[in-house]
């Protein structure tokens, strides 16, 4: 008998009400027309907590085991969903191929704040300072570069949301200076919007189905 090879695909984040919307349609298109199936999980406001990432583990066992899609995954983050994804890979690195990111959160201090990320949490403000940094993408890139796990982030230098300096900049110089693999693509005026750009971005496109079956 010939057995078909585990199906690749994406994890997309955030999937919540009215996300993810049109303006992914064009990268969402490519991947399928490429054989590459997208799945994603509606955790709520999570902000990366563990209840959030337990619920990813779920849905990846079940898609690993009853749908055959493959054990490996490439991670595909819009805005918040870059705190759900990268906390998700950041203890389950073996299963992860890649991280890709269009203006991402890599910052709970910056978004959403401690406020209400000590909420989703489930910690008062001055218990999750004690915990942000065993929550906080920025601080746990151990096994990330451990498992040697490539990156590629865009984000604008004029986002005001998410903004660059506390996000991916930081992701980056932290990434370098422990001899990580990421790449982050600086656009020049732009901030967090819906610029066709951020969603019709053949680089990422190209990075994901570069590194998709790794």
């Amino acid at each position: 008998n010939h057995v078909l090879e585990d199906i690749p695909w994406v994890f997309y984040a955030p999937t919540l009400p009215g996300y993810p919307k049109e303006e992914e349609g064009w990268i969402f298109k490519k991947l399928l027309d490429n054989g590459i199936a997208i799945a994603g999980i509606d955790v709520g406001e999570s902000y990366g907590n563990p209840e959030g990432v337990q619920l990813f583990t779920e849905l990846y066992n079940m898609l690993t085991t009853n749908n055959k899609l493959s054990k490996k995954v490439s991670l595909l983050a819009r805005s918040r969903g870059g705190l759900m994804l990268f906390n998700w890979a950041a203890v389950n690195p073996e299963k992860v191929s890649c991280i890709a990111g269009i203006y991402p959160v890599s910052n709970l201090l910056s978004y959403p704040g401690i406020k209400k990320a000590s909420k989703a949490y489930g910690y008062s403000e001055e218990e999750f300072i004690k915990h942000l940094k065993e929550n906080n993408p920025i601080d746990h890139l151990d096994k990330i570069i451990e498992y040697k796990i490539p990156m590629y982030y865009i984000h604008g230098d004029i986002d005001e949301t998410v903004p660059l300096k506390d996000n991916s900049a930081i992701m980056k110089a932290r990434m370098d200076s422990l001899g990580g693999d990421m790449k982050l693509d600086i656009i020049k005026g732009q901030g967090h919007n819906l610029w066709k750009g951020w969603f019709q971005n053949e680089q990422l496109l190209k990075f994901i189905l570069s590194n998709i079956h790794r």
